[in-house]
């Protein structure tokens, strides 16, 4: 027989801590259970496949079904809540290992804090201002304060 993923242990202490059923106003199909959720969720998780290749052979549901569950539970906080209840469980029975235990710095906040550096002077030069003529729509070439073409110069410049 393969190994139960769900336990009657585990899900003594998991059940609490579930969301209850939302209601269904109109009926519909009938939920899949919540543990046959988890043992889903728990396998896809530690096996790495895909969420649609979870086998219906299973009891699962569908790997959408899964998903879902999984995203509903993770919305309603539960597995915070489970990791701080396990944590208690072992603490109280006196099983978990200090000794290999680390602290991150970066979830730590200084005391004093360091000083914050002074903002950067910009070095760049302001942006050219634009050449298109507001009122005809088109970019104008020609520096301010020359005439501008007529058809005659304007054919001469183009042999």
């Amino acid at each position: 027989m393969a190994k139960q993923l769900v336990t009657d242990d585990l899900w003594n202490v998991i059940e609490p801590l579930l969301p209850t059923e939302p209601p269904k106003p109109k009926g519909g199909r009938p939920r899949v259970s919540d543990r046959a959720a988890l043992t889903g969720i728990l396998f896809v998780l530690t096996t790495g496949l895909p969420w649609e290749y979870l086998p219906r052979e299973m009891g699962c549901g569908s790997g959408m079904t899964c998903w879902r569950r999984l995203r509903d539970w993770n919305r309603a906080n539960v597995w915070h809540r489970l990791h701080t209840v396990l944590l208690d469980r072992l603490g109280r029975a006196d099983r978990i290992d200090w000794s290999r235990a680390s602290l991150d710095s970066g979830s730590l906040r200084a005391k004093k804090g360091e000083p914050r550096p002074a903002p950067t002077r910009p070095i760049a030069g302001r942006p050219a201002r634009r050449t298109t003529s507001w009122s005809i729509g088109v970019a104008s070439r020609r520096a301010p304060g020359t005439p501008r073409p007529t058809t005659t110069t304007a054919r001469s410049s183009r042999r």
